[in-house]
């Protein structure tokens, strides 16, 4: 009865979560996941290419990449070290890593299955901001500094960004219309 009881009602928590101390999805169905592509921003969409919560930012300047999720906690740290003299000071993440990488061991032979999990990653296309910092109002030197730090750590080059900054679509940067309102001249010669 009580064993019954326990299968049913009460949730089975796992007795060890591994790779907890980086950034790594809770569930995921399968482990194991085709290779992909980092996409390439073909369409029109400018989604992600702006800063939508913070004041300061970095955005991928130079081709897409994939980025593991050790590389990513690794810049975090960098910037969370450099800002914490400002006091509520946040960093924003607005990539995640879900993506499970697979690697099989030097010199095995062919086949015998995919190999075994090694760690998450994510597809990062060019244009898309990879973090922010806001919640306080931060110096512009500063946040400057910590995100060149940041983006020292990560394998491509990165854009400084700030509110004003105009989105991306790929390596083209699009720039607002001028708002400007034509005006009409009229050419009378003063007879009429």
């Amino acid at each position: 009865m009580f064993s019954l009881l326990r299968t049913t009602l009460l949730p089975r928590l796992p007795t060890s979560v591994r790779f907890r101390s980086q950034l790594a999805p809770r569930q995921v169905q399968r482990v194991k996941r085709h290779k992909g592509r980092v996409p390439i921003p073909i369409g029109g969409s400018t989604k992600g290419t702006t800063l939508a919560y913070g004041e300061w930012g970095i955005r991928i300047k130079g081709m897409g990449v994939r980025f593991s999720a050790k590389q990513l906690t690794t810049a975090e740290e960098v910037i969370k070290r450099k800002i914490k003299v400002v006091k509520g000071a946040k960093v924003y993440l607005r990539v995640f890593p879900d993506i499970p990488v697979c690697i099989k061991g030097n010199e095995t032979r062919m086949g015998k299955g995919k190999g075994t999990f090694e760690f998450w990653a994510t597809r990062v296309p060019t244009g898309r901001v990879i973090f922010e910092i806001g919640g306080t109002p931060i110096r512009e030197e500063l946040a400057r500094e910590a995100l060149r730090q940041a983006a020292d750590k990560l394998p491509t080059i990165m854009e400084f960004i700030t509110r004003s900054t105009p989105p991306r679509l790929g390596n083209l940067v699009l720039q607002p219309e001028p708002s400007y309102r034509p005006t009409f001249i009229s050419y009378t010669d003063g007879t009429s």
